[in-house]
């Protein structure tokens, strides 16, 4: 399991070459007018774990597979796109099926690079986008609930559940608030999400900022800051500019430039960083000797799920997972240096994946 995040925002904040960027393709024209991006475009990155790379040379493993992250770029949306306006709601479908939404916010001043307003004011950018999900979902909601109405009369329980929580959403929006803030019972849960509203999507905001603004920011980003603080959502600071040089070089160069920029990792690193937090998800690792394995799982899954991300059967037939911890597996040189230690242990089903556990599972065929 990896996760996948739409990158969203209004045209010409460097969206498309953020993504160009981070998935070190061209697949997205970037270019200077609105719409340049006429399909949504999909890309995979391997997620950076210096982890992996010391389990894999303990145990001499040939193969290096870390877990994936996908980002699709959804084009520019505008005022409006919710009735039609620009290319419509036909990319508003494209978010439903992401995890999260990455608002790409302009937070540079470029007389060079049009803003489809005029203006470079972040805040105000991501309102637009934010109430075009909102009335995408209004609309959405009242669709879905007419055609709850013969079910409900005939007190079907799953259509009463769909419609208890539709009309808990409707009231959020229409008191003008994104439906993430509805208040959600654990029975619940599964329902809820089965609803895909756009406004449900945890947000993370990308300030995108001018090369020499990439370490502390500015005045723009800083406003971002406020706002997503307040609404509890996260961001980061990212130059695309910079980003797209780094995508372009060899790693030893890429290291070296970024380390001139006064940066210590590239964008994508913080990026993918902000996106497991907001997501709660968490890295376990299988290692041997044909080869080394992350998997991404949600904090606080037990151990017979977190087999299951590697396959169904595992979970099925789940016996024991024999645990490392990450640190205790570095100490000790490795599953046999731990092993004579004590340090592996032999953990069932009730056992909580800490993050940077190395599994070996044990199950039924």
């Amino acid at each position: 399991m990896g996760f996948k995040m739409g990158i969203v925002g209004l045209p010409n904040v460097g969206k498309s070459t953020l993504f160009n960027a981070l998935t070190k393709t061209a697949s997205a024209q970037a270019a200077n007018f609105p719409f340049c991006t006429i399909e949504p475009n999909v890309g995979e990155v391997g997620v950076p774990d210096a982890r992996l790379d010391k389990l894999a040379a303990i145990a001499g493993s040939k193969q290096i597979i870390p877990t994936r992250m996908t980002f699709v770029d959804i084009a520019g949306l505008v005022k409006g796109a919710s009735q039609g306006e620009g290319l419509g709601n036909q990319f508003l479908a494209n978010i439903r099926e992401t995890d999260a939404i990455a608002h790409v916010l302009r937070c540079f001043e470029d007389g060079d690079v049009t803003h489809v307003d005029g203006r470079v004011d972040p805040v105000a950018d991501a309102e637009v986008i934010e109430t075009e999900l909102m009335l995408s979902d209004l609309e959405s909601i009242e669709k879905r609930r007419a055609n709850l109405v013969r079910k409900l009369k005939g007190n079907d329980k799953e259509a009463q559940q769909q419609d208890r929580l539709l009309a808990a959403a409707q009231a959020m929006l229409e008191d003008g608030k994104p439906a993430r803030l509805v208040e959600v019972d654990a029975e619940d849960a599964k329902a809820w999400k089965v609803l895909q509203l756009l406004t449900t999507k945890p947000v993370l905001y990308v300030c995108n900022v001018g090369e020499s603004e990439s370490v502390e920011g500015n005045a723009h980003s800083a406003k971002v800051a406020e706002m997503a603080a307040a609404q509890g959502n996260s961001h980061v600071i990212i130059s695309a500019q910079i980003e797209e040089e780094i995508s372009q070089l060899e790693a030893d160069e890429a290291q070296m430039f970024l380390e001139e920029m006064g940066l210590e990792e590239a964008g994508l690193d913080r990026l993918i960083r902000a996106g497991y937090e907001l997501l709660h998800l968490e890295t376990y690792f299988t290692v041997g000797p044909k080869e080394a394995r992350a998997w991404t799982i949600r904090t606080g899954t037990a151990a017979p799920q977190a087999a299951g991300v590697i396959h169904g059967d595992f979970e099925k037939g789940f016996i024991r997972a024999e645990t490392i911890a990450y640190d205790e597996f570095i100490a000790c040189n490795g599953e046999q240096g731990a092993k004579e230690a004590g340090k592996m242990r032999a953990e069932g089903k009730s056992y909580v994946v800490k993050d940077g556990d190395v599994l070996h599972f044990l199950f039924n065929t």
